[in-house]
């Protein structure tokens, strides 16, 4: 499954589990209604900080991973933010 719809398809099975209307996960989440309906139609332009306040809301995570993550982790750069 692409990735922009299973994001689209996980937040749009939280909200409904939280019993939240597309409108009330947008005011909770201090977005607008329009930027819910847009992750839930995986609409590929929804940008970042958007989609973190709505995983904020319904306590879902973003998480990256890579063969190289624990090595990055370890490594400076993962320390100075660069």
């Amino acid at each position: 499954m692409q990735i922009v719809k299973m994001i689209g398809s996980g937040v749009r099975f939280h909200r409904r589990k939280a019993g939240l209307t597309q409108a009330e996960l947008a005011r909770m989440a201090g977005v607008g209604k329009a930027s819910v309906f847009d992750v839930e139609k995986a609409k590929e332009t929804v940008q970042l900080d958007t989609l973190l306040k709505i995983f904020s809301v319904l306590n879902m995570e973003l998480a990256i991973q890579s063969p190289l993550m624990a090595q990055f982790l370890e490594s400076k750069d993962a320390h100075d933010g660069k």
